[in-house]
């Protein structure tokens, strides 16, 4: 195990990082918190302190910049938040200047059925425009001195991180390499922000990632794919604060709400199948999922056990790109953070490997696999069925029933048949680095009807 040394935010003792080898996650009790609270701060407060004048918000809304209109109501959203999407909030900066600015449910609440579900991972986020040609756009909005300055400093913080908020495919998040951008321009003891980085910088080549879903959270024992994120998860969660939180004393104030927060999210439940279901075809699934997969990725009912498994990449065959990434930057990135505020009671250990997930609500989470290269259950199940390139059917989620999985279309050839960026950026094509439908194919081994009887009871969970 490969192991560097440094000292302490503190300055008292040395922190050790390390990487992770294969093999089950230990647990870490974590803090105590209020669901209820959770749930209040988390569609009420702001985690990211920075953003649009509300004043340039509504005027720039009106030019037909954004849609003032919420797109889906959530309960309990109060005062101003009641009128903004649901993936905006209103935050008062100390200037006095009223905010808009993004959330946590911008990527992790997703329409299922007509309804809008917390915790499901949106995978029809579109990051392929580079955002600073939209701040500057809201720039024309803003007026007054205080104004300027708030819309500034946020300008600032988009731009310097903008190429690495970028993917060129709907539905890869870039949320990942958006945080390592944010950690090279932040001073890891004090959180004051550099216009200049202070790390060398991530690779601008940023890989996809698929949101897991939120109903998992407790469950786990790690926050990220690669097993990483140990220890405490509230420092792991809160890191888009990094995006404007310019100390110590504002990374405080968070941290003592978002405790709840997490306590919220362990206490969310997986949404129920909504379609009929073959019981006798189910229970026969039943036997196969404890005879073959319960080793990685747990029983569930009466008995349920999640045995929190760190796969090595050579038994589980998908796509390395994102664990050997983690794994080569462990000397700067993962330092960063044990050093900081954020990792005081955590500990950035990545593994050459990923986790083999909790399967509750499986059925609802597509795409597959960590990068989201395999769009339905039954070709995940069968790497014989697995589209090189696609694309979905429409930009609205359309549940197939018999795929498990949004509809989708396979396609002969690459985003190279299309002439308009516009179509392009719909198409995943699985022959890039880092976007490979390779690897987790045990279920090759299994009949035609054992895939069948499997899938039905992946209904279940």
């Amino acid at each position: 195990m490969s192991l560097w040394f440094l000292v302490g935010c503190d300055g008292s003792k040395p922190r050790s990082v390390t990487k992770a080898e294969p093999g089950p996650i230990p647990e870490t009790p974590q803090r105590p918190g209020d669901p209820e609270v959770g749930y209040d701060v988390l569609v009420n407060r702001a985690v990211v302190t920075c953003g649009l004048p509300y004043d340039a918000y509504v005027e720039a809304s009106v030019g037909g910049a954004f849609d003032p209109a919420p797109d889906s109501a959530i309960p309990g959203r109060r005062g101003r938040n009641a009128e903004l999407p649901y993936a905006l909030t209103a935050f008062t900066a100390e200037s006095g200047v009223e905010l808009v600015t993004s959330n946590c449910l911008g990527c992790h609440a997703a329409p299922l059925n007509g309804e809008l579900v917390i915790g499901l991972g949106n995978e029809f986020l579109d990051f392929t425009a580079d955002p600073v040609m939209a701040v500057e756009g809201a720039g024309a909005y803003v007026d007054g001195e205080a104004q300027v300055a708030e819309w500034q400093r946020w300008a600032d913080r988009i731009g310097a991180i903008a190429p690495w908020s970028m993917t060129d495919t709907i539905g890869a998040n870039p949320a990942q390499a958006i945080t390592l951008a944010l950690m090279a321009h932040r001073d890891p003891e004090t959180l004051a922000w550099s216009d200049e980085p202070l790390l060398p910088l991530p690779p601008t080549e940023v890989l996809p990632a698929s949101v897991p879903p939120w109903w998992n959270v407790g469950k786990k024992h790690a926050m990220f794919y690669n097993g990483e994120g140990r220890g405490d998860h509230v420092g792991y969660m809160m890191l888009a604060s990094t995006t404007c939180t310019d100390s110590v004393a504002e990374a405080r104030e968070i941290d003592a709400w978002f405790k709840d927060v997490r306590a919220y999210l362990a206490t969310l439940e997986a949404p129920a199948y909504p379609y009929p279901i073959d019981a006798e075809l189910a229970a026969e699934g039943q036997r196969l999922f404890k005879a073959e997969c319960t080793e990685c990725h747990g029983r569930y009912g009466e008995r349920e056990r999640y045995p929190n498994e760190l796969v090595a990449l050579d038994e589980v065959g998908t796509d390395p790109a994102m664990a050997e990434q983690a794994y080569r930057r462990t000397d700067r990135f993962a330092r960063w953070f044990n050093a900081s505020f954020y990792g005081r009671n955590a500990n950035a250990q990545p593994g050459l490997g990923y986790v083999a997930p909790p399967l509750d609500g499986v059925w609802a989470t597509a795409p597959y696999l960590h990068n989201g290269a395999v769009p339905t259950l039954a070709a995940l199940l069968d790497t014989r069925e697995r589209p090189t390139y696609w694309r979905f059917e429409s930009a609205s989620p359309d549940y197939d029933q018999a795929e498990l999985g949004w509809r989708y279309e396979r396609l002969e050839q690459g985003r190279e048949q299309f002439a308009s960026l516009d179509e392009q950026k719909w198409v995943y094509d699985t022959s890039r680095r880092g976007y490979s439908n390779q690897g987790h194919d045990f279920g090759d081994l299994l009949s035609a009807q054992e895939r069948l009887a499997l899938l039905e009871y992946l209904k279940t969970l």
